[in-house]
């Protein structure tokens, strides 16, 4: 239902004065009209337009039987058939006075809401229309006369006067009726019904019971809508200003054409084509008004001058940028998973990562995830992983090599005032990618560079920050541009290059190197058959045997990765494809270990084996390198002197050499655990000496071998066979946990070690490895020294053990001055 409150001349005809309810009325069940999008007042008469068929029903009755209706208002006027809960708790009681039935088949309805302020406090039925239960609610009516009544008066009716006269929404008509209304309960409801008030304002003063408290609440009303009423006048009138100034500029413009078509210098076929293409473009507002600038500028550029071509340039660029346009992500986990096992052999830990950041951005669907950077040895492919990535979002790939970069203005652009300006990397990325949420891998991060012209690890600050990235400003194109949905991986070799900011921005993943094992896995899943391609052979031609393979890994490559592999196998298929290409290739070729000096010459590598348990202080420990794992000897010997006097040999750093002093005093202290004479580090001299002197070595984790070498060596007992060890010492004795567990162990498989101690708290890293690398391999988990040396130390002395036992001085010698 509407108000046709406009016609207030309707009502004119109408008897509307005022009609005695009775108790007995109201206490009984009384129908219930409900209207939508207006209220009524008490002692208001209006005219409502009726559609629904329950309602007509109701009005007719009404009026039939001159009966008294509760008049309540919907909460939401979409509801068909309100119930309870759908109306407005506070309603009046009314009476319909007339029906006219309208031209267009409308019915409008005369109501007079003649009774008292009612609640409403049940429905009880809806058929054939609604019916409920209500309560009267008691109202202070009157004011006394008083200057303050008459002022508050007063200043409703101005203030109706001058929101009348401000609004296009009220008729005139209703300022004539405020006029000849005298009642003040009459005047004010008339106000609160007719006026244009939300619906929750409206009821705000039905519920004020006392007339003084609304009139107060009304002026309030008032002057908050007459304050908008002047404030869109206002902003109208700046309006048709703002058109009267634009209609004069394009008259002007349109002059100025005129100018140039009469000098021959009308417009470029290449702005007309700007133009057409800017209409397909997805860009906002600003960027729309900003290209029509820049547009509007060449325009009154001459063709044959330098800055037209400048002007050009940039608006092409703008042009050939992806704004808003997103290829379609597909985050099918279980497919990501399947491009990454199938791209990359080994690597679980990174690809669970990896896998983890892919669910996050699928929960949160605003890709607003921190920035990877995988980091780790050359060649363990951490930029292949990257198109993985991008493989399995299906979006596009960009790889931006920032090794070298000592400019930001290679990152943010140069101004295009500049000679040769042009946009920084990350918007030519985007604009070769077509795409604003393609995957750049930000590759070399680490070796980025800085000089007298900046630094751009500065300007990466912002690119790689989530919380600004949405803004990122080049200053070619000099407008912001959105990066927050592009997935930026960076890659790097070295953490400690990095500047802390840029760091700090990083969700950072550890690309370790990969071992013997797994490097077997990847030339035989990937690097053969790719190089099979690259050389034009097939498997007609050769085969590698795994125990071939593992040859040129052992004796040819020293890395973390598999590139010095790859180039190996490819020698080897160059020698054959010479071989085919020269008509002596004699059929297919089973490459064993022995065949592949043939091929490569001689082992340019050699790794240690165990040499056993014949010598006393001879100790097997365990090293991890950035190339693998290792095992490294620690030799003791003992030579007669004044005793107390440690020497270190081997190019051992400063936590390896404070490894060696620890281990010296524990057994000093603690020399009664193994039986030493008393005065045997007062008369012998130690030499601590780790093979292999060229190669720096450091780390505390020889600790507990440099022990159980020092034991040995002052025992002369043996250690017991193909035993390795690793761990850090504490002055106490402790054996505390170290890293690089995995490719120790592996280390020590392949030199033929079969049992190896370690420090309890390894056992979680033993624990993650495969079975199939642990293998013949037993070990022994300790916690102090003691253990080790108990489980080390065999009974058995060495063949021609040295005698500790000092001669007694003969008694005819005299003492030397």
């Amino acid at each position: 239902m509407s108000t046709e409150n406009e016609d207030i001349s309707m009502l004119a005809e109408i008897d509307a004065s005022p009609i005695e309810v009775s108790p007995d009325e109201i206490d009984k069940e009384l129908p219930i009209m409900t209207l939508r999008n207006l209220a009524i007042f008490p002692t208001v008469v209006m005219p409502v337009t009726v559609g629904r068929k329950t309602t007509l029903k109701l009005v007719n009755a009404a009026l039939k039987d001159k009966a008294s209706i509760v008049i309540a208002t919907q909460k939401v006027s979409e509801v068909e058939n309100p119930g309870f809960k759908d109306l407005y708790p506070t309603g009046v009681i009314g009476k319909v006075l007339r029906i006219f039935e309208m031209p267009g088949g409308n019915t409008t309805v005369i109501l007079q809401a003649n009774g008292p302020k009612v609640h409403l406090e049940s429905v009880t039925s809806s058929r054939p229309y609604l019916k409920g239960t209500v309560s009267v609610i008691e109202e202070e009516k009157e004011i006394e006369e008083s200057d303050e009544s008459k002022a508050l008066i007063d200043t409703c009716r101005d203030l109706s006067y001058k929101l009348i006269d401000a609004s296009d929404r009220l008729s005139p008509d209703i300022a004539f009726a405020i006029k000849n209304l005298d009642k003040e309960e009459a005047l004010i409801n008339f106000i609160c019904t007719n006026f244009p008030l939300d619906l929750e304002t409206k009821f705000d003063l039905l519920d004020i019971n006392i007339l003084k408290d609304r009139i107060y609440r009304l002026i309030q009303v008032l002057n908050k809508e007459l304050q908008l009423a002047i404030l869109k006048n206002n902003i109208q009138l700046r309006t048709r200003e703002e058109l009267d100034r634009q209609q004069k500029e394009y008259f002007l413009q349109q002059q100025i054409k005129n100018i140039q078509d009469e000098l021959g210098n009308g417009l470029d076929e290449e702005v007309e084509e700007l133009r057409r293409k800017a209409q397909d473009k997805k860009w906002k507002q600003e960027v729309a008004e900003l290209f029509e600038r820049e547009v509007s500028k060449l325009e009154r550029i001459n063709p044959q001058s330098p800055d037209y071509n400048v002007q050009l340039s940039y608006l092409q660029t703008l042009l050939a940028l992806p704004w808003e346009e997103y290829t379609e992500d597909s985050i099918n986990i279980p497919n990501a998973e399947k491009v990454l096992n199938k791209d990359h052999y080994g690597l679980e830990k990174v690809k669970e990562r990896i896998l983890e950041h892919l669910a996050v951005l699928k929960l949160k669907g605003d890709f607003k995830a921190p920035i990877i950077c995988l980091y780790g040895p050359p060649g363990v492919g951490k930029t292949s992983l990257g198109r993985s990535i991008a493989s399995a979002l299906k979006r596009k790939y960009i790889r931006m090599s920032l090794g070298g970069v000592h400019d930001e203005a290679e990152i943010r652009g140069h101004r295009k005032t500049y000679i040769g300006a042009m946009p920084g990397r990350i918007i030519k990325s985007l604009i070769k990618a077509k795409s604003s949420n393609p995957v750049i891998i930000l590759d070399e991060i680490d070796k980025l560079g800085s000089d007298q012209r900046g630094d751009p690890s500065s300007a990466m600050l912002e690119v790689l920050d989530p919380e600004q990235n949405n803004t990122f400003h080049d200053n070619y194109i000099d407008i912001d541009y959105d990066l927050s949905k592009v997935m930026f991986i960076a890659t790097a070799n070295n953490l400690g290059t990095i500047p802390t900011p840029l760091l700090d921005r990083m969700e950072l993943i550890e690309v370790s190197g990969y071992i013997t094992e797994e490097k077997i896995e990847i030339a035989r899943r990937h690097l053969i058959p790719k190089e099979m391609e690259a050389n034009g052979l097939t498997k007609e031609h050769l085969k590698f045997s795994k125990p071939a393979i593992e040859y040129i890994i052992e004796n040819y490559t020293r890395e973390s990765g598999v590139r010095e592999l790859e180039k190996k196998i490819s020698k080897v298929m160059r020698k054959i494809a010479l071989e085919i290409a020269s008509d002596k290739f004699e059929g297919l070729h089973e490459l064993k270990p022995t065949d592949i000096p043939t091929y490569l010459g001689v082992p340019e590598y050699s790794r240690d084996k165990y040499q056993g348990n014949e010598y006393a202080g001879v100790v097997t420990g365990l090293a991890w390198t950035a190339v693998g794992g290792e095992i490294l000897f620690v030799e003791t010997s003992l030579s007669k002197g004044k005793g107390s006097r440690l020497t270190l040999t081997g190019n051992l750093g400063d936590v390896m050499k404070e490894s060696a002093m620890l281990a010296l005093e524990y057994l000093k202290a603690h020399s009664h655990l193994l039986d030493l004479p008393e005065d045997i580090f007062e008369n012998w001299n130690i030499h601590i000496h780790v093979p292999e002197g060229a190669i720096p070595k450091d780390g505390p984790s020889a600790g507990i071998t440099m022990v159980t070498s020092l034991a040995s060596a002052l025992t002369q007992r043996k250690v017991k066979a193909n035993l390795a060890m690793t761990g850090e010492i504490t002055l106490r004795g402790k054996v505390l946990p170290v890293g690089g567990i995995r490719e120790k162990i592996l280390a020590a498989k392949r030199a033929g070690i079969k049992e190896i101690i370690l420090c309890e708290e390894n056992k979680k890293d033993i624990d993650e490895i495969p079975a199939l690398y642990l293998k013949g391999v037993s070990f022994h988990y300790v916690k102090d020294i003691q253990e080790v040396l108990k489980l080390a130390l065999t009974e058995e002395k060495v063949a021609h053990p040295i005698d500790f036992t000092i001669p007694k001085e003969n008694n005819n010698t005299k003492e030397s001055c």
